[in-house]
């Protein structure tokens, strides 16, 4: 099978690659794609995505992933994560939510109470309809960002 991605390290990115698994002291998925990397190099090792799939306990499309981010994007592409196009969820709050949550933070808090806390301002934040359902949580991480 004649593969459509093939990789050619030069000598600095082997030397880069083989001093990064050598060394150990980075993030491990970054050592086990240097090390499909340098094994897929049809300059020296050669192997093919089975080969490498077996060695490393990878799938074959994992690997023909890295060699593809390599050839496309380069070094750094194909040692990182795969960043995703769309992220996994949609965020509770729009920009219109947060500032929302920011006045009603800034206003005078229920009767019976002298501040706000994290849950009222989750439970008054459902109960205006400003979000479906919101943990406190969120509105932590919402006033944290925006201090």
């Amino acid at each position: 099978m004649n593969k459509k991605y093939i990789v050619r390290l030069t000598d600095e990115e082997r030397e880069y690659l083989n001093g990064l698994v050598k060394k150990g002291k980075t993030a491990a998925y970054k050592i086990r794609h240097a090390n499909m990397l340098l094994k897929a190099d049809t300059d020296a090792a050669g192997w093919t995505d089975g080969q490498i799939a077996e060695a490393f306990s990878a799938h074959k499309s994992t690997v023909a992933g890295i060699r593809q981010r390599f050839v496309e994007d380069g070094l750094e592409s194909a040692l990182g994560r795969k960043k995703l196009s769309v992220p996994s969820r949609e965020k509770i709050l729009n920009g219109k939510g947060e500032a929302s949550l920011i006045a009603l933070s800034c206003s005078v808090p229920p009767e019976g109470h002298s501040r706000w806390t994290l849950r009222l301002l989750a439970d008054k934040m459902a109960e205006l309809v400003i979000a479906g359902s919101i943990s406190h949580e969120t509105v932590r991480q919402t006033l944290k960002k925006t201090n």
